[in-house]
């Protein structure tokens, strides 16, 4: 290591205490963590490119410093969808150092990264407290059992009012509106069910018909509307 003339030319002080970093919780504990080696959690980050035309949720499971398990999912944007499939492949087995370091492709991606790092280094991740962290395979828990991304999909305008496309419960078929039509529920396929049931043998008229149901005051409706095409 090279010093300058002046720092040479001191004296030495010496150092008093050192207390080492601040712990962090981690999976129960209160870890000081000095190597990436020492860093372990599950958590969820977002990100937004440069144009803002997208966003991704990225949740990472990592055991002492590497990732395990990834989850990505992206909304707004389709050409994210591809670079999705990338950093799939590309993040499992880095550290969280080398991943932060790491070209994943789509900027949103390379954002969601950034604010997980800071998320699991200070101890904020979502197994701060779960004694042992959570297995591999919880983030892929996070989809629930239709094994599709929670998206809500809504679009309105002063004209015509709002539109209801994509629900928690999935892909919406028809708003119920009541007698001054407002909307009082709607009829909904959980696509992650029908497509399951299909897959297994069901004729897909049977399996749409079981995967359909119905939100709020649906059968109150006096009238309903298709949301893509009335």
């Amino acid at each position: 290591m090279m010093y300058t003339t002046e720092v040479e030319e001191m004296c030495r002080v010496a150092k008093g205490p050192d207390h080492g970093p601040a712990p962090i919780p981690e999976e129960g504990k209160w870890v000081q963590a000095k190597e990436i080696s020492d860093i372990n959690g599950l958590t969820h980050g977002v990100g937004w490119c440069a144009p803002q035309q997208g966003a991704c949720k990225l949740t990472l499971n990592v055991k002492e410093g590497n990732i395990e398990e990834a989850l990505i999912e992206t909304v707004g944007c389709t050409g994210m969808t591809h670079s999705a499939a990338m950093a799939s492949e590309i993040l499992p087995g880095k550290t969280i150092l080398e991943a932060l370091n790491t070209d994943l492709v789509c900027d949103a991606i390379n954002v969601a990264m950034r604010e997980l790092f800071l998320q699991i280094v200070y101890g904020r991740s979502q197994s701060a407290f779960s004694e042992g962290g959570l297995p591999v395979g919880a983030g892929m828990e996070d989809l629930g059992k239709g094994l599709r991304t929670v998206t809500g999909t809504m679009y309105g305008t002063s004209k015509k009012g709002p539109r209801y496309l994509e629900m928690a419960e999935g892909y919406v078929l028809e708003q119920g509106l009541d007698e001054n039509d407002e909307v009082i529920g709607y009829k909904f396929v959980s696509l992650g069910r029908m497509m399951d049931a299909i897959k297994k043998g069901t004729d897909p008229a049977t399996a749409l018909k079981e995967a359909t149901g119905t939100y709020g005051r649906f059968a109150d409706a006096v009238k309903t509307i298709d949301p893509r095409q009335e």
